[in-house]
């Protein structure tokens, strides 16, 4: 455990330093929203909201994708926003 967070968790992933966005934050999901968490600052940001049934979050550079029991949904951190995937 780092900072409260269960970091095997499947709803919660680390940003690499380096990979593009959100390098050294924890992404979390909890009660339905995303959330950034900078364990420097200890400041926990809300990113998205309304995500039904996670089961799981990972990040590939700046897009962290979410799994649900009902599909897939792609943020992408650089936008802030929901995007296709390509």
């Amino acid at each position: 455990m780092t900072h409260g967070f269960d970091l095997n968790s499947p709803l919660v992933c680390e940003g690499i330093i380096g990979d593009g966005c959100g390098g050294g934050r924890l992404f979390i999901i909890e009660e339905d929203i995303l959330f950034a968490y900078d364990p420097l600052t200890q400041e926990k940001i809300v990113l998205l909201r309304e995500i039904r049934n996670a089961q799981e979050i990972s990040k590939i550079g700046c897009v962290i994708t979410i799994r649900t029991k009902e599909n897939i949904l792609y943020f992408d951190l650089s936008l802030l926003s929901l995007v296709e995937k390509a």
